[in-house]
């Protein structure tokens, strides 16, 4: 393919998406503060390409040098960036937090269950951290859905160069938009980081209560950052049955 062709068809993509994000907020709220909004993404991309805020987005760097890995938020380009914020900005979860919650999570479980009968399912899963770290669980198999194929191209680079002695499970990368996911029918652990707006998560619950109701089965859903928690009361099939201020855990009543 032509480069010209590429960058027609990447700036047509662009063009689609912020379409899409201003027909979602003008639904959501209204001419106006769909304005404000885009005012606002505008401002918070245009600090974000200053030096001292690229600097920042190295983060927790540590995690990446020890596995030799590139799952933090620098170094993405521009379209990417605008991507992000049009939907949720890219922001790799940091180990110790993720940790914790899995780490909670199998205290809920108990003995009765074994997060190795369990397919980890990561929600907006960018460059794969929470993959990487998912394996340190032993699940059975994991699943990582990203919109933005920059990211998904990465995140299909750092499995390959990933080592870590006796760790091996099956990872499989689906590029696309999470609402039009299929959830597997098996047991499941799905992991959100805040990776949709508010529109778009009540779209992805739907699609997975509709599932949970086609094939009854456990289900837990971990939500970090869960600013829009208010969103799962509309949806029975989901009760949360513990958390913090940082994490929601929400199980299926086939789940403890």
């Amino acid at each position: 393919m032509a480069p010209e062709k590429r960058v027609s068809e990447r700036t047509c993509r662009l063009w689609s998406a912020i379409w899409n994000w201003w027909c979602d907020q003008r639904r959501e709220t209204s001419t106006f503060s769909a304005f404000r909004r885009l005012l606002g993404i505008a401002w918070e991309f245009g600090r974000e390409s200053l030096p001292d805020r690229r600097r920042q987005r190295y983060g927790d760097v540590d995690y990446d040098w020890e596995h030799r890995v590139n799952t933090t938020g620098a170094a993405l380009n521009w379209r990417t960036r605008l991507l992000g914020l049009l939907h949720s900005q890219y922001q790799p979860v940091p180990p110790e937090q993720f940790r914790e919650m899995i780490s909670a999570l199998a205290g809920h479980i108990g003995e009765s269950a074994d997060l190795r009968q369990f397919t980890f399912i990561d929600i907006g899963s960018g460059k794969g951290r929470a993959l990487l770290l998912a394996l340190e669980w032993g699940f059975r198999r994991m699943v990582g859905v990203e919109l933005l194929p920059e990211l998904d191209r990465i995140a299909r680079d750092n499995i390959r160069a990933f080592q870590e002695p006796g760790v091996n499970a099956e990872i499989e990368l689906v590029c696309m938009d999470a609402r039009r996911f299929t959830f597997p029918t098996e047991p499941s652990v799905v992991f959100l980081f805040n990776p949709l707006p508010k529109p778009h998560l009540r779209v992805l619950l739907a699609n997975l209560e509709r599932s949970l109701r086609q094939n009854h089965r456990a289900l837990y859903l971990v939500y970090a950052n869960p600013v829009f928690e208010r969103a799962f009361a509309a949806f029975q099939m989901l009760r949360k049955v513990s958390g913090t201020n940082q994490y929601s855990l929400f199980a299926t009543s086939a789940g403890r």
